[in-house]
C-alpha cells in the first residue's frame, strides 16, 4: 500500500494531468529522501517539480523518468536560492491582452482537460465553430459542477452519498413520466416559441407555472441554468426549482488548470502567485490603475476633468502606473454620421493626445489604455470588437510612448493577476433579455444578481447570439473561466463594486456627470476604489 508521501506524490502530479510509473515515483522519492524534506514540505517540493515537468515541450502524459532528470537538474542548476531578491520591476510582469491574440483553447471530452485549437481562427467562423463554442461554454460548467461537493461523491463510504445530487441528461426523460430530474442545460425558445433546456443531448420544453420563483441571479435566453422538475406525459418538464449553476473559486480552478497558459503571456502556479502577492504588498502598495468609461471627448466637460484628475496626480505625485479609458468616446452614434461628424471624431483624440502630451511624467511613466465602446468606430458590432479604427488614433498615438488600442473585451496580467476589461451596457441588456428573476429586485440586490450570473455562467455575454452577436472563432475571448483577479463591467448604469468567489467586480460609472468619476484599481489589495473630482471646484 502506497504511503502518505507516495499519495502525495501521485495527487501533485494527477493535478497536471501526469501518471506516474514505479521508476518515476521512486526517483522522486529518492529526491525527497535525499534533501532530508520534511512531510509538511513534501506537496511544496512536488509541485515545484511537477510544474516544471508541465513546461517542457517533450512531456508526456505518462512522465517519462529522463525528463524529470532533466528538470531535476535544471532546477539544481538554478542557483543558490540564499541569494538577495531582486526588486520588481512592475513594467516586466505588465501585459495587455487583446481578444484576438489569446490562444484558443477547448475543452476535451475525451482527455478530460483543455486543449490548445491547432486550427487557425477566423472571423467568419463556420457553423462548426458556432456549436463548439455553446459545447465549451456547457462543458466547462458541468466539469466544474461535478467537482462541487453536493455533486461529487467522496471517495470514502458516508451518509452523504444518501443526499448526493445526481445530474441527468435529457435522453434519459425518454419513457420516465412521472420521475423528478435535475438537467444542466441553455434555456431557449424552440421553432413553436416555447422556452426550453437544452443539452448535448437534446431538449425539453419547460413549464414554469408550478414554481414560485427562481434561485438568485438573472436568468436570461442563453445561459445555462440548473432545472429540477418532473416530467409528465406530453413530454414537458414541470419545473419546480431553477438555479444558477456553482461557481468555482478561482483557487480550485487554478490548482487544476494552472499550469495551462490561458492568455498566451505565461502561466504562473499558486504558489508563485502567493509569492508574487507577498512582494506586491511589501514592494507595490502604492501602484494603482485607473479605470474610467464613457469618456465622452465630444462632451465640453471631459478634456476638462482629465485635466484636473493629471492635476491631482502631479500635485500629489500620485502617478498611477496604468489608466484604462472606456468609450464611448462619443456621446452619440456617429456609425451612419457624415464627414464632419467623422472628421470631429478624430479631431478629439487628436486634443486628448496633446492634453496628455502636456503632462511629460505622466506620458513618460503610465501606461494608456483605450477599449472602444458600442458607438465607436470599430468595424463591426459583434463581439469581441476591434481596435478603435487606427485612422483616427494616429497623432495620439504619436504623442504618448506607452499606448495601446485594444479590442473590447480585453485582459491585463499583471504579474499573477488577471484583470478583464469589458465596456458594455451590460445591465439593460440583461434585463431586456430575462426569462425569471426573482420578483421585486431591486438596487443592491439587482447588482448582486448580475456579477453573480456573469461569474456564474463563466461568460462575460451569457445571452444567445440573436440577442448579443458574437463571433464564435473567439468565444473563448469572453470566457471567465478559471476566475480572473478582477472583472470591470464598465457600463452606463449606476456605479458599483463587490466581490463575489474571489473575484472583484466593479463599475467605474461614466466618467462625466454631476462630478467626475472613476475607479481606481489596488493590485496590492486586489480591491477598488471610488474616484471623484467635484466640477464646481475650480483653482
Amino acid at each position: 500500500m502506497a504511503d502518505g508521501r507516495q499519495l502525495t506524490i501521485i495527487k501533485v502530479f494527477r493535478k497536471y494531468s501526469h501518471s506516474l510509473g514505479p521508476d518515476a515515483l521512486q526517483f522522486l522519492e529518492e529526491i525527497l529522501e535525499k534533501h532530508d524534506i520534511a512531510d509538511n514540505d513534501v506537496e511544496f517540493s512536488i509541485e515545484t517539480i511537477a510544474r516544471e515537468y508541465n513546461k517542457q515541450d517533450d512531456a508526456a502524459m505518462k512522465v517519462s523518468l529522463d525528463i524529470l532528470r532533466r528538470v531535476y537538474d535544471a532546477l539544481q542548476d538554478q542557483g543558490n536560492p540564499g541569494e538577495a531578491e531582486e526588486l520588481l520591476d512592475p513594467d516586466s510582469h505588465l501585459y495587455f491582452v487583446d481578444a484576438f491574440e489569446m490562444p484558443s483553447w477547448h475543452w476535451s471530452q475525451e482527455r478530460g482537460t483543455f486543449e490548445k485549437s491547432s486550427s487557425p481562427l477566423t472571423v467568419a467562423g463556420s457553423a462548426d465553430s458556432r456549436i463548439a463554442a455553446v459545447r465549451n461554454r456547457l462543458h466547462i460548467i458541468k466539469q466544474s459542477i461535478l467537482r462541487n461537493e453536493h455533486f461529487s461523491p467522496s471517495t470514502l463510504p458516508s451518509r452523504d452519498r444518501e443526499h448526493l445530487v445526481t445530474l441527468k441528461s435529457t435522453k434519459q426523460l425518454l419513457g420516465r413520466a412521472g420521475e423528478r430530474f435535475l438537467l444542466l442545460g441553455m434555456l431557449a425558445h424552440n421553432k413553436e416559441g416555447k422556452l426550453c433546456v437544452e443539452d448535448s443531448d437534446g431538449s425539453v420544453e419547460l413549464d414554469l407555472s408550478k414554481m414560485d420563483e427562481p434561485g438568485e441571479g438573472l436568468y436570461t435566453e442563453g445561459c445555462f441554468a440548473l432545472v429540477e422538475g418532473e416530467y409528465n406525459e406530453d413530454g414537458i418538464l414541470e419545473v419546480v426549482a431553477m438555479g444558477q449553476p456553482p461557481c468555482e473559486d478561482l483557487e480550485t480552478a487554478r490548482s487544476i488548470y494552472g499550469h495551462i497558459d490561458f492568455l498566451g503571456q505565461g502561466s504562473t502556479s499558486l504558489l508563485e502567485d502567493s509569492q508574487f502577492a507577498r512582494r506586491i504588498r511589501e514592494e507595490l502598495s502604492d501602484l494603482y490603475f485607473f479605470f474610467l468609461s464613457d469618456v465622452w471627448l465630444d462632451h465640453p466637460q471631459t478634456l476638462v476633468g482629465l485635466q484636473k484628475m493629471f492635476d491631482n496626480c502631479i500635485e500629489n505625485s500620485f502617478i498611477p502606473k496604468v489608466i484604462v479609458m472606456c468609450g464611448n468616446f462619443t456621446s452619440k452614434s456617429i456609425m451612419q454620421g457624415g464627414g464632419r461628424d467623422i472628421q470631429h471624431y478624430q479631431e478629439n483624440f487628436d486634443s486628448l493626445g496633446d492634453l496628455i502630451a502636456s503632462y511629460p511624467q505622466i506620458t513618460r511613466e503610465t501606461h494608456f489604455v483605450f477599449v472602444p465602446g458600442p458607438l465607436d468606430i470599430t468595424g463591426s458590432s459583434a463581439l469581441p470588437r476591434r481596435p478603435i479604427l487606427s485612422t483616427f488614433t494616429s497623432h495620439l498615438r504619436s504623442k504618448i510612448p506607452k499606448v495601446h488600442f485594444t479590442s473590447n473585451p480585453c485582459r491585463l496580467k499583471f504579474f499573477g493577476q488577471e484583470v478583464v476589461i469589458f465596456r458594455e451596457d451590460t445591465m439593460a441588456r440583461m434585463l431586456r433579455n430575462t426569462i425569471g428573476i426573482k420578483p421585486n429586485v431591486t438596487g443592491e440586490d439587482l447588482r448582486r444578481y448580475l456579477v453573480q450570473s456573469i461569474l456564474d455562467q463563466s461568460h462575460l455575454t451569457p445571452l444567445t447570439t440573436h440577442i448579443q452577436p458574437v463571433l464564435p472563432d473567439f468565444d473563448h475571448a469572453l470566457r471567465l473561466y478559471p476566475l480572473p483577479t478582477a472583472v470591470i463591467l464598465a457600463d452606463k448604469y449606476e456605479k458599483y463594486k463587490l466581490t463575489y468567489s474571489g473575484c472583484h467586480v466593479f463599475n467605474p460609472g461614466g466618467f462625466v456627470g454631476n462630478s467626475f468619476s472613476f475607479s481606481t484599481y489596488c493590485p496590492a489589495e486586489r480591491s477598488s476604489e471610488e474616484g471623484v473630482l467635484d466640477i464646481e471646484q475650480e483653482d
